[in-house]
């Protein structure tokens, strides 16, 4: 086990790398060499009990960054009536499109999360993020990608409807990008171990169910510790039903 701040202060930029992971020719050579599918940080069996509990078999869900990977497909098994699949890459979503062109309820379109500006306001009462912020964070021009592709997603979302971001950043580099009163979240952070650490018999399906207690600046408390120092962290991201009185009072977070 390991202290929190001791371990995770630093991983949003150490997992970065030298690629653009926000340019689509990258993603478009990559899936050109990668036919197969591949599933960012966690499949859908570890995410179910979280995408169940939060997000309705009814609600249009939006995924964003789909890429090939299987969830969407997945989740449809599970009784999700209609998932659209956006992703930056033409080669993807043509691969996925003619992939799954038997299943009525998965969609796909090529689209920069950053300009969805093809769907109207509340258009979806569920977005799923796997790794797509991470890539941004990633890539030229990260916090101003960051800003735009997160308006979008609260733009979309309707009132009451969840943003689940599933992601490596701790609320060190997340909560200054996702908690800001423009969006109106209500944000809960909850912690899932990574695929096969050895540890995880330890944290239970109901204990991952449960939210992360958080200081008031929205921050994982300084003795908090971590059974996985390489967990993933899932932010339920529930957008309030009444509009944020924004010339009330600051922006809180919004110093990015």
């Amino acid at each position: 086990m390991n202290n929190y701040n001791n371990t995770t202060m630093f991983r949003d930029v150490s997992s970065c790398n030298t690629y653009d992971y926000g340019n689509s020719l990258y993603w478009d050579a990559r899936y050109i060499q990668e036919s197969g599918s591949f599933d960012w940080y966690q499949r859908y069996s570890a995410l179910r009990p979280f995408v169940r509990r939060f997000v309705p078999t009814s609600s249009r869900v939006l995924m964003v960054g789909c890429g090939n990977a299987v969830i969407s497909e997945d989740m449809v098994k599970d009784g999700y009536e209609e998932i659209m699949n956006v992703d930056i890459s033409t080669v993807a979503i043509d691969m996925m499109r003619g992939k799954h062109a038997h299943i009525p309820q998965l969609k796909y379109m090529q689209m920069d999360v950053r300009d969805m500006s093809f769907f109207q306001d509340d258009s979806f009462g569920s977005v799923i993020d796997k790794g797509t912020l991470d890539s941004l964070m990633c890539g030229t021009e990260a916090i101003i990608s960051a800003s735009r592709m997160l308006g979008e997603v609260s733009r979309l979302l309707k009132p009451g409807g969840v943003y689940m971001l599933i992601t490596y950043g701790d609320p060190h580099v997340r909560m200054p990008y996702i908690n800001r009163s423009v969006y109106n979240w209500k944000i809960e952070l909850y912690i899932i171990p990574r695929p096969g650490f050895e540890g995880s018999a330890v944290a239970s399906i109901k204990s991952c169910l449960e939210p992360i207690p958080l200081s008031e600046d929205g921050l994982i408390p300084p003795d908090f510790v971590l059974q996985d120092p390489d967990c993933h962290f899932i932010y339920i991201c529930r957008k309030n039903e009444e509009p944020a009185n924004i010339a009330s009072h600051p922006l809180a977070g919004d110093k990015l």
